[in-house]
């Protein structure tokens, strides 16, 4: 570590309790899971969605459900703090959201699906991402459904990654101040 530098105390970092948290204002982004099958993905996707302040997650199909030992193991309490509902499938979600003013974004690998990087993120407005099953991803009447689908730029020999990893770096992705155009910047 450099000279007098250390960790912060769990006091130092000040962190809410999850009724304080799901009080305050968030990013207007919605999480939709399409049949994802993994309780342990649940978990850390909610964890994700605490951290970066999202209003909501719809678990849809099969998504497992809170209560569970296994969701709350990577969760470690978020399901307390990100309120969440859910849908009889992820097209009624989507179909929801559109009508609730939402831009509906797949995050799946399609052959006109964006850079992540290249759109502004909240900027755009409400978003909907919609994060897909771990075996086949998002499901194609879904994706048809979808205002767009983005990518996450990949430089290894997998084609694709978890899905829980990939809703932490979307979500990081779509809160990033946008960039100022004339200075290179994030403003």
């Amino acid at each position: 570590m450099p000279f007098q530098d250390r960790k912060l105390t769990q006091a130092e970092l000040d962190r809410p309790t999850p009724e304080t948290h799901r009080s305050r204002p968030k990013f207007p982004i919605r999480l939709i899971l399409d049949d994802v099958r993994s309780r342990h993905n649940v978990g850390s996707i909610f964890r994700s969605a605490d951290a970066f302040g999202v209003e909501s997650i719809i678990l849809c199909g099969f998504t497992p459900q809170p209560p569970h030992r296994e969701i709350e193991k990577t969760a470690l309490g978020a399901t307390r703090s990100v309120p969440w509902t859910t849908a009889e499938n992820a097209l009624e979600a989507v179909i929801a959201a559109k009508i609730a003013g939402y831009r509906t974004i797949g995050v799946e690998q399609t052959l006109n699906a964006l850079s992540i990087g290249s759109i502004p993120g909240v900027a755009l407005g409400p978003i909907a991402l919609v994060f897909g099953n771990e075996l086949n991803g998002v499901s194609d009447v879904v994706i048809e459904a979808c205002d767009a689908c983005v990518i996450i730029p990949q430089h290894g020999s997998k084609h694709s990654l978890n899905v829980s990893v990939c809703a932490g770096v979307a979500l990081y992705a779509m809160t990033l101040p946008p960039v100022d155009k004339d200075h290179g910047t994030r403003t």
